[in-house]
């Protein structure tokens, strides 16, 4: 009812106003233009005028006192009931559109396909039937699990829950369970005669069964993410605006976020995010490079590039025999980018195998907070990460790679490879696939029957294999050295484009290392050159001289040469320096390529060495101390792309490669002859290899006419 005033005459006392207002029988009358604008304007700025206020409008407008104050009363009534009208009104667009989405999802589940099989879902009663199953198994398991405590109880005489507080702060891990407030895993049948303490400690080994479901549940839920992700392409995923490759996607934010909603595993202003997606064809089989990913050891040399360390910590299911479905397993792996001057990435993380059908494979990584107390990992977290493996005609496998993962900067990263790494070329998942492209083709080439050497030199093909596994072992020991745990720097060698010198000392007892004290120096530089033009360099053998101490000034042959690629420049190569003092020494040299780096490794060995490889024998115990180079494009996004040749790179055109600059690491290590020198002999050495490496650098610029970076 819309209320207006009347005169007082009308409208009595107070006390029977208000009667006749609960009643909504309020008498009508007109009033002038003016005093009702006058009212209405008063209003807006004061609805609950006081009794000054309201005796001033009185004598202005010509009015009762009661007659305005009856006014404003229903002046807000009226309001209340409007804005109350309005707010049903807009409730009741949304219960209509939530009623609309609710129907549009529930057709949707009509539809849904299982990720596992793709069939259709469960309905209501097959649901209904597997609740009963399930309810029927339980009650079997609690009649059985009351069997067996009474017949323990018969045997040993006291109650079983007796038993378990007697034998608990005797178990192993007990205390850590009774921290985390975890109920032990109940006893299971017993169908034989056993020790029960023994098989009651065996339970507390591992992970406890609460943890081992919060994993199926977590690696579960990442595989369902992935496989969406997988099969999504727009609006999910974006090609990067300065990308010239038609395989490279990069996740779009806003697009992830509405169909995987999640909060994000940093806090900080720091922290981003890196994503990528990128597919390839590799040179094995489906089933053999599951094999080979699903094992801690072969992850590591399919990627020595790119993962320095990693171990499977649990399996938690093996997965069916011959196709490894349903494979879960607990690992850790530390990653790294070749250089000194970025911190190593490390993860604890689930690893889930599923086959979706014949010939396909999809495998998922995701980080697991395990140890619970563990905090060396904590700067990287990875989202549901990982490979689509599809199996083809031809021997051959095509592979989708999918890297996610969230980052915390805390330190801030060097500026050499901020580009790098913050536009996702560094652990990208392009790296990974040409890496495991570049792998896969060495492989093919080390299993070769075949010699495929030039020189004569090997005449058997264990020999090839041999030799091809001593460099494969060289190259690792160099990666795994750059990352240099405990090293020291020398901040007044640094320059503009150059960062310093970092030096290390260790102890090396290792298997397959010189025993001694080794000191490692490395140092990063960016150079105005394409990297194929710095990778050249240090494959021609006319230029060695202007870089190579070891071959003092005097010219190299090579004497071994065997491809193991499709580019000229991946080889592993037998290198002669004459030194006429020097006359026992060869040098094994590997050199590799791709179109995101490239990578030259290089070590001393003795001739009785090097003939104990190339005979076919066994070369896994020959010392082996390398040095070497690592050359990687910039990561600064550019304008324009000169297109690079064939001639010059083998890896066609669009690619980026041999426009802008480098990123250049060059490591050496020098072998102390006493394993137990003193203190002073090390610093000396320190001194020494700083020198060696600083004067290699400058004559490396200078031959490369970039003497003027300094």
């Amino acid at each position: 009812m819309d209320f207006v005033m009347g005169n007082s005459g009308d409208l009595g006392d107070e006390q029977d106003a208000t009667n006749s207002q609960n009643k909504g029988k309020i008498t009508c009358h007109r009033h002038t233009t003016h005093q009702i604008q006058t009212l209405e304007a008063f209003f807006k700025d004061c609805p609950h005028p006081d009794e000054n206020q309201r005796r001033q409008l009185s004598k202005e407008l010509g009015l009762d006192l009661k007659q305005i104050k009856f006014w404003f009363q229903n002046k807000r009534t009226q309001t209340k009931a409007q804005n109350e009208r309005a707010n049903n009104s807009v409730l009741r667009a949304e219960n209509e559109r939530v009623h609309c989405e609710n129907l549009a999802i529930r057709e949707a589940l009509k539809n849904v396909i299982c990720p596992s099989c793709g069939g259709p879902p469960f309905g209501i009663e097959e649901r209904q039937r597997s609740l009963q199953k399930l309810q029927l198994e339980n009650s079997q398991l609690k009649e059985e699990h009351e069997k067996v405590s009474n017949l323990l109880a018969k045997y040993i005489g006291k109650p079983i829950c007796q038993m378990n507080s007697s034998l608990m702060p005797s178990l192993p891990g007990s205390a850590i369970l009774e921290h985390q407030n975890v109920l032990p895993p109940p006893i299971l049948p017993v169908h034989q005669e056993m020790d029960i303490g023994l098989d009651l400690n065996l339970q507390f080994k591992g992970i406890n069964d609460l943890e081992q479901s919060l994993m199926m549940e977590t690696a579960t839920n990442a595989m369902d993410e992935l496989i969406r992700l997988m099969r999504i392409n727009e609006p999910l995923w974006i090609k990067p605006p300065s990308s010239t490759n038609i395989e490279r996607y990069v996740i779009h934010p806003e697009s992830y976020e509405k169909v995987f909603p999640r909060a994000n595993h940093f806090k900080t202003s720091s922290a981003r995010v890196e994503s990528s997606k990128y597919s390839g064809m590799v040179t094995m089989n489906g089933m053999q490079l599951v094999e080979m990913l699903l094992d801690s050891d072969k992850w590591v040399d399919l990627f020595p590039t790119i993962v320095s360390k990693a171990r499977t910590i649990q399996v938690l299911e093996p997965g069916i025999n011959g196709n490894r479905n349903g494979c879960l397993q607990l690992m850790h792996e530390q990653m790294h980018i070749l250089s000194p001057l970025v911190s190593p990435r490390e993860y604890y993380f689930l690893r889930h195998c599923q086959q979706i059908e014949l010939g396909l494979w999809v495998i998922v990584d995701v980080s697991y907070e395990w140890p619970k107390d563990n905090i060396s990992s904590s700067h990287c977290w990875r989202l549901p990460s990982g490979f689509m493996i599809q199996d083809m005609t031809n021997g051959c496998s095509n592979v989708t790679w999918l890297e996610h993962v969230e980052v915390d900067d805390k330190t801030q990263t060097h500026r050499l490879y901020r580009d790098l790494i913050c536009n996702n070329c560094a652990y990208g998942a392009e790296r990974w696939v040409v890496t495991l492209q570049r792998t896969c083709e060495r492989l093919l080439a080390e299993n070769s029957q075949s010699i495929h050497e030039v020189g004569g030199v090997i005449n058997l093909p264990q020999g090839r294999k041999s030799l091809m596994k001593l460099a494969h072992r060289m190259v690792k020991n160099f990666c795994s050295m750059l990352s240099m745990s405990g090293k020291l720097d020398f901040p007044q060698l640094s320059e503009v484009n150059n960062s310093g010198v970092r030096v290390s000392v260790r102890k090396s007892l290792g298997h397959g290392q010189p025993s001694g004290i080794v000191v490692s120096a490395a140092t990063s530089l960016w150079l105005p050159l394409p990297s194929h033009n710095v990778f050249n360099f240090f494959k021609d053998e006319k230029m060695r001289v202007q870089w190579d101490v070891l071959s003092n000034g005097s010219p190299v042959q090579e004497i071994v040469h065997i491809s193991n690629g499709s580019h000229l420049g991946n080889c592993t190569s037998i290198i002669w320096p004459f030194i006429p003092t020097e006359n026992n020494m060869l040098m094994l040299q590997e050199s590799c390529i791709d179109q995101l780096g490239s990578m030259v490794v290089y070590a001393p060995i003795d001739i009785p060495s090097m003939n104990l490889a190339i005979s076919g024998d066994d070369s896994s115990n020959i010392p082996i101390l390398p040095s070497g180079f690592v050359i990687s494009r910039d990561g600064r996004q550019r304008d324009h792309y000169r297109a690079s040749t064939s001639t010059e790179t083998g890896f066609g055109t669009g690619t980026g490669i041999g426009t802008g600059g480098s990123l250049l690491t060059v490591a050496f290590q020098i072998l102390v002859s006493s394993p137990s020198s003193s203190k002073e002999l090390n610093m000396e050495s320190v001194a020494t290899v700083n020198t060696l490496i600083s004067s290699t650098v400058q004559r490396i610029k200078a031959t490369l006419n970039c003497s003027n970076l300094d």
